[in-house]
């Protein structure tokens, strides 16, 4: 699994704009679809909010990868 770290600039992110960040999805738009396949977790757990808020200490996986917000 590749492990990816995301410096959070602000309180949070949205989880489809971090996909697309963190250079798993390719747009935004393709971060909610994947969000809304059930293929990506946060903290273990499947994820279906589209626009949850991810916020520092949290690890988000998707296809193969892993990312650390800090």
């Amino acid at each position: 699994m590749e492990i990816t770290t995301f410096e959070l600039r602000g309180e949070f992110i949205e989880l489809c704009n971090l996909l697309k960040l963190a250079g798993i999805a390719n747009s935004g738009g393709q971060g909610k679809m994947m969000v809304g396949d059930g293929i990506v977790q946060v903290d273990g757990q499947i994820e279906t909010r589209k626009t949850a808020k991810i916020r520092t200490g949290q690890v988000v996986e998707c296809l193969g990868q892993q990312i650390k917000v800090l």
